[in-house]
């Protein structure tokens, strides 16, 4: 079977949808024809000419990345700097450039679970969920065909709570309607009042659903005109939102907990505050610059932050609540390049699939 680029995107995005990344974010195709065949696949943390002509070398067509390489806008394309060095080279060579960021930061088997499952949390929830990103859906369904539009519904994606799904609130009444001149009811005959049992039916789902869920309840009820109003929530969404805390298979001490890190993580080296003379059980972590979930880890009562990007002043926030340890931007985000190769070959098992060799981190250590 022939996969175009679009299918890819299709399907990382079902996983990490794109109104989860922040504001600030570009996780999109960057570079390429979205109708384009895959003829291979590189993973990557990062995007330079090397990695661009390396996956030339691979015969691949495709670069999945975790960093956008271009986060601000282009008014020349000259080759003045690494970035637009790099894209002229994708463009040359017909390489496409996906980036996939914040979003994949953000959902619960995201960038952070790797970063957990390489410390050996188990546990794992989100450290700072997300609000504002769920609907509630209320609608109302003749009594026999309230089971079948359900399964509509929650096929589509409604109904799921955490680990729980086909969650649904339901009460039963009598719904009135009078069909007139111009209607086609499935139920009832024009100009006369039916009363009909009905099921009112309540349920959540991720609001960027929205269009896809009110499409399969139109098609599935069997109402011509069907009755349903959306409200917004403030909930938080369980399995979307910052970091990620969890817990260790036993307590270790201070130091043999960082060390387990630097083993763990391949680090070279790490900066942390005292160590505090207390055991490490309770993990909580952040991949890229995550200081400003530190206080949401010391609420949660983490033992330890993981993070990276700590500037000198915020070291002293730990103020011995916590100990705090700073690893490196791109050593903190180097295995999601093997996050998307798993995420690809589960799907399309038929594609050539790389991890990148090439070591893009700009820093340097003696």
């Amino acid at each position: 079977m022939v996969y175009l680029i679009k299918d890819i995107i299709s399907h990382l995005e079902s996983i990490a949808p794109p109104p989860y990344q922040e504001s600030y974010d570009n996780s999109q195709l960057l570079v390429g024809n979205p109708d384009s065949p895959v003829e291979g696949i590189l993973c990557a943390l990062d995007v330079t000419e090397a990695v661009v002509e390396e996956a030339k070398s691979k015969g691949c067509n495709l670069i999945i990345a975790h960093h956008p390489i271009l986060f601000k806008g282009l008014k020349s394309l000259t080759g003045k700097n690494y970035v637009e060095r790099t894209v002229i080279k994708a463009i040359k060579e017909d390489i496409a450039i996906y980036a996939i960021h914040t979003n994949l930061d953000a959902v619960d088997q995201g960038v952070n679970q790797k970063i957990a499952k390489k410390i050996g949390l188990s546990e794992t929830r989100i450290l700072a969920p997300k609000k504002g990103v769920l609907t509630k859906l209320t609608t109302f369904i003749p009594k026999e065909k309230a089971g079948e539009v359900l399964q509509a519904l929650y096929k589509a994606g409604a109904g799921n709570i955490g680990n729980y799904s086909h969650c649904s609130f339901q009460t039963e009444g009598q719904g009135s309607f009078l069909p007139m001149e111009n209607a086609q009811p499935s139920i009832g005959s024009r100009g006369k009042e039916e009363m009909v049992t009905e099921k009112r039916v309540e349920l959540m789902f991720p609001s960027h659903l929205q269009s896809k869920i009110i499409h399969e309840l139109k098609v599935a009820h069997p109402y011509e005109e069907v009755a349903y109003y959306l409200h917004p929530l403030e909930n938080e969404h369980q399995d979307v939102g910052s970091g990620m805390i969890g817990h260790l298979p036993e307590p270790l001490s201070g130091m043999d907990f960082l060390e387990h890190l630097k083993k763990s993580m391949g680090l070279q080296v790490l900066k942390h505050t005292a160590i505090l003379d207390k055991k490490v059980s309770k993990v909580a972590l952040c991949g890229g610059a995550g200081i400003f979930l530190l206080g949401r880890a010391i609420k949660s009562r983490a033992d330890v932050f993981v993070t990276a990007d700590v500037k000198y002043h915020d070291f002293f926030e730990a103020d011995q609540q916590i100990l705090l340890a700073d690893i490196g931007h791109y050593e903190s985000e180097i295995y999601t390049k093997e996050l998307l190769k798993d995420l690809l070959s589960q799907k399309f098992s038929n594609i050539a699939t790389y991890l990148t060799n090439i070591v893009t981190n700009p820093i340097s250590y003696l």
